[in-house]
């Protein structure tokens, strides 16, 4: 199945990395169409349990235009993603809500979670996912079991664990303007109760933008990594699972394109000299940039972590213990030109950060077959971030005598000697977090059960910042801590700390109407802790805390299997409000009236999903889902002394939360009884617009709207009947269909400003793969 979608406990995605796989084999072995998932040392299926999930197979993934989580969310109709000029500051969204800020001290409200290991920073998940067995996408807050950055939902990554028998996959796979991708991974026994997988790969593409100025196609990639595990299972009453990973990412990406042409702050269209020297504007179809610095991200990351699962008579006992180190270099083009010109200044910035956490998970489990089953547990982490950030600008007046209307470079006979604006602020945060979980079942009868949850979590987090200004400028504030020059190296830097506690859980009532069909009704209360706004130019108005944003949730559901077991239908409606939601908000500090990350009010977010997955015939495989959301603005905060048209207004919708997406996929496999089958494959996902631009300002949104659209994918295959090897041709985006990922202000000249995906042009591509 290319995606299968139902509810599970949320007990069950805290399932034991190491028996994914175990979960897989048997669902290999059910009717057609189940979906199995293992809650610790049991199965169940997806169709049984009461939480809304999306799970995606490892090889559904592997097939997308590349495997990360930007193409998953052409295939869940719930899960949307804000693309950025570096991963660092990436968002991904649930059912609208998401949190999109540069702060080194915010932190996200979709929790990425991979083989129980917990990753801090939303960054950390967005390389290439190799080797996975499935992702998990749960729907609306998870924090009972997940913890504060599960407020809007999770993505539960399990990969391929180690298996005691010798076997392996080589993959080979080349796409047009020259992107190449190998990866590999092979299975060894290393004694009666040892087992190892290794796996490694490797991908390079050129871009899909010409920099007319150093002419070289940008936004393009190379990446390379490695992962070891090893699981060690010698009796009933012990396993331990090893793995360690690296990876090393080196992206000239990605370029904001110039879009339009220079407008007014009324939209209305106007003349600017610095259009001569850049690339004609063809909104989503264009495709060149004039940029003298070639924007990218150079990232690296790497981590270990043991779990432990040890029986305690029928209880189990898990430990997890994780560490992850993470560094990310932002260099970026923000003028967006090709030089210095008069009255266009050149800004340049490198922020280059280092990031590491330490996690650590103790849960005990109870047996699952009993009366009353739970799962309670305690959890620790530490996570810490430091940037250093320089942007320098140049700038230069005309000199006296200069012809005017003429675009005059800095440096030239025409131009004033040039002044070179700088400063480099180092700022960082640290997030403690304990917390104690505890989520138990209870069967009314056996058709009707109760669960009831809780987390107690505790809260910790300090920051600093300091900023030495040589000379202040366009996007340059003078140093901070003040100086009494407002310039040079603050004495102390500014350092801040706060607090925070707080009790979150669920409550759920199932029950079973027959054999074949399961509803539910479910609360939770969700948790996201304090924050600051601290980011480059930080000033004295944006130093305080940022209050923990809350949520209510409220979900129906109803999952259907029908005809043996080779459809099911299931559907949920949820309903979510969001208070002290942290966002960009109009605010008073200090009698100013700043824009900056605070509380900005109050969100909800409600709507239907539906999801449908058909086993039609023994080859054939059809998959749909649809998702109708209304996220949206209830009440923003009003600062005193703030106009009106500063606060986004009620009703607003909510960034990256299209009214309407789906999707839907067919599988087909033709038996031809010769040396190989064919296979035939076509998928199809849909968007609303959606708002790009969260913006109080009514233009900014309208321009910074995202239209709507549509994505055909057409594949076709060899395979060999005993699917040892397989080779594969596709055509993503068939009708070419161009669009913007995001689209964002303060261009040129009051243009408009888009990020382009691999996947707004069509392509093609051919893919090789052996098993042994």
């Amino acid at each position: 199945m290319l995606r299968a979608s139902a509810a599970v406990l949320a007990l069950s995605v805290f399932a034991t990395p190491a028996l994914a796989q175990d979960a897989a084999d048997e669902a290999d072995a059910q009717a057609p169409g189940e979906i199995v998932v293992t809650a610790q040392k049991r199965s169940e299926s997806l169709q049984s349990v009461p939480v809304a999930v999306s799970v995606l197979s490892g090889e559904s993934l592997s097939e997308a235009a590349r495997p990360s989580i930007e193409s998953a969310t052409q295939m869940v109709p719930s899960l949307n993603f804000l693309k950025s000029g570096t991963t660092l500051n990436q968002t991904i969204f649930l059912r609208g809500v998401g949190t999109a800020t540069f702060s080194i001290a915010g932190e996200p409200s979709v929790s990425t979670v991979v083989d129980g290991v917990v990753y801090a920073r939303s960054g950390e998940a967005f390389s290439d996912l190799v080797d996975v067995a499935q992702i998990e996408v749960l729907r609306g807050p998870q924090g009972t079991l997940f913890g504060k950055n599960a407020s809007a939902g999770v993505i539960n990554i399990t990969t391929q664990m180690p298996k005691n028998e010798l076997g392996g996959t080589v993959e080979a796979s080349y796409f047009d303007r020259n992107e190449v991708r190998v990866k590999g991974s092979v299975n060894l026994p290393m004694g009666e109760s040892l087992a190892g997988r290794f796996s490694a790969f490797y991908g390079s593409y050129d871009g899909n933008i010409r920099n007319v100025t150093t002419n070289e196609w940008v936004n393009g990639y190379k990446h390379w990594g490695a992962r070891a595990q090893f699981l060690y299972d010698p009796s009933d009453d012990l396993r331990i699972y090893v793995a360690a990973d690296y990876y090393k990412n080196d992206d000239d990406c990605c370029a904001d394109i110039i879009a339009t042409a220079p407008l007014t702050g009324a939209g209305v269209p106007t003349t600017s000299l610095a259009f001569a020297v850049l690339p004609n504007q063809d909104g989503a179809k264009t495709r060149a940039v004039a940029q003298n610095l070639v924007t990218a991200t150079k990232e690296e990351g790497w981590g270990v972590s043991a779990q432990a699962d040890i029986g305690l008579g029928d209880h189990t006992l898990t430990s997890i213990t994780a560490y992850r180190g993470w560094d990310n270099t932002e260099i970026r083009d923000g003028d967006w030109l090709d030089k210095a010109y008069v009255g266009f200044a050149q800004l340049h910035d490198s922020g280059p950060q280092t990031s590491n956490t330490f996690s650590q998970e103790l849960r005990i489990t109870s047996p699952g077959d009993t009366a009353l089953s739970y799962v309670v547990g305690a959890y620790y982490s530490r996570a810490y971030s430091e940037r250093t950030f320089t942007r320098n600008v140049t700038q230069c007046t005309a000199a006296t005598g200069a012809p005017t209307n003429v675009l005059i470079p800095c440096g030239s006979v025409n131009a004033n000697p040039s002044t070179f604006p700088s400063g480099t602020a180092t700022f960082g945060s640290t997030f403690n977090n304990f917390a104690l979980f505890g989520q138990a079942t209870f069967k009314l009868s056996d058709a009707a059960r109760i669960i009831g949850g809780l987390r107690y979590t505790h809260d910790k987090l300090s920051v600093f910042h300091s900023r030495n200004t040589t000379l202040a400028g366009p996007g340059i504030q003078p140093s901070f801590p003040v100086t009494t020059t407002g310039t040079g190296a603050p004495a102390a830097p500014f350092t801040a700390e706060t607090s925070n506690d707080n009790l979150s859980g669920k409550a759920v009532f199932q029950m079973d109407f027959s054999d074949d069909v399961m509803g539910y009704a479910s609360y939770a209360r969700g948790y996201k802790g304090p924050a600051y706004n601290v980011f480059y130019n930080l000033t004295a108005t944006g130093t305080n805390v940022i209050e923990p944003e809350t949520s209510d949730s409220f979900e129906i559901g109803l999952k259907n299997t029908l005809l043996d077991g080779a459809l099911t239908f299931n559907i949920a409606g949820f309903y979510a409000k969001y208070k002290n939601f942290q966002a960009n908000n109009p605010d008073l500090v200090a009698g100013v009236v700043v824009t900056r990350f605070t509380n900005a009010g109050t969100i909800s977010t409600r709507g239907i999903e539906m999801d449908l997955n058909w086993r039609a015939g023994r080859n054939t495989n059809i998959m749909a889902g649809l998702a109708l959301t209304d996220a949206h603005v209830n009440q923003f905060k009003v600062a005193p002394g703030a106009a009106a048209s500063a606060i986004i207004p009620s009703g607003t919708k909510l960034g990256y939360a299209p009214t309407w997406k789906g999707s839907m996929g067919i599988d087909h496999r033709i038996e031809t009884g010769s040396f190989a089958d064919i296979t035939l494959g076509t998928t199809m996902n849909f968007q609303s617009k959606q708002l790009s631009l969260f913006s109080p300002n009514d233009v900014q949104r309208l321009l910074g709207t995202i239209p709507a659209y549509a994505l055909v994918n057409l594949s076709v295959g060899l395979v060999s009947p005993d699917d040892k090897w397989k080779i594969t041709a596709q055509v993503r985006n068939l009708f070419d269909k161009a669009y913007p990922a995001a689209i964002i202000n303060g261009g040129v000249s009051g243009s408009y400003r888009y990020q382009i995906p691999r996947d707004a042009d069509r392509y093609w591509g051919v893919s090789a793969r052996y098993s042994f």
